[in-house]
């Protein structure tokens, strides 16, 4: 097993690896038994990269997957290498508009895959989060994200504060989500290049980062319920986002 190599499963993940040419398969292993055309579809892909499969008792695959549901397929694969901070702040002048997601201590790897997910559906360029105290993208974030982890940028920064301030720098707003603020996530604009920064699970935004924000805006609730999932609540920001740009460029055109 080469250094930094990662086993990841379920239909989604292996399928973006194996459709990735860059991306070097170590091994493949697929539960033994009768197969459905979405393994068929693995085995297809596998065949064109000259990749053979092992075939193997469901308990091999269960112990790679750490117990974790997996499909009966998973994978070992070279980690995936990451854009650095310096080469997304490069690229932010030659992206129109850019949509920025920023994430402050989530700890769940499903959480962080599932908001991946989100990212991924709503054009987020990219998914900033500290190096520490936050989730890995481990095979559990990857599944959750539906194969998106394998597409969507995903940059750790030493100082998340530090790294607010720079896009700020760079002409990005950096808006929080936050269930006490004042101000309505419909009642803010998104036009321009922007940054959207979510709190880690239970905590919500942190004293600190809540204040390098140029403005805070809550999810209008009604009912009982006292807050969201935060990746129930970043699907539900990244669509209001999405849905007032397009009705902005509507009534510009």
């Amino acid at each position: 097993m080469t250094p930094d190599a990662e086993v990841l499963f379920g239909f989604n993940p292996v399928l973006a690896v194996l459709s990735d040419p860059a991306r070097p398969v170590e091994s493949l292993w697929i539960v033994t038994g009768p197969h459905g055309n979405r393994m068929r579809e693995v085995e297809r892909l596998a065949s064109e990269r000259g990749i053979r499969p092992k075939f193997v008792e469901r308990v091999v695959v269960d112990r790679l997957a750490g117990g974790a549901t997996h499909q009966g397929v998973a994978l070992r694969v070279g980690a995936r290498v990451q854009p650095t901070w310096d080469d997304l702040l490069a690229r932010l002048d030659g992206v129109v508009d850019p949509v920025l997601l920023l994430l402050d201590g989530i700890e769940d790897p499903r959480n962080l895959g599932a908001i991946i997910r989100s990212a991924e559906a709503f054009g987020v360029e990219a998914v900033i989060l500290p190096r520490d105290r936050s989730a890995p993208l481990s095979g559990v974030a990857v599944k959750a994200s539906a194969g998106a982890a394998e597409r969507v940028d995903v940059i750790r920064v030493t100082n998340l504060a530090r790294a607010m301030r720079e896009l700020k720098a760079y002409g990005v707003r950096v808006i929080g989500l936050d269930g006490d603020a004042g101000t309505m996530l419909a009642g803010e604009s998104w036009h321009g290049a922007v940054a959207l920064v979510l709190g880690g699970e239970g905590r919500g935004l942190r004293r600190l980062t809540r204040e390098h924000c140029d403005t805070v805006v809550a999810i209008p609730m009604v009912g009982g319920v006292g807050s969201l999932n935060v990746a129930t609540a970043a699907g539900i920001a990244l669509y209001e986002v999405r849905r007032r740009r397009a009705g902005e460029s509507a009534r510009d055109g």
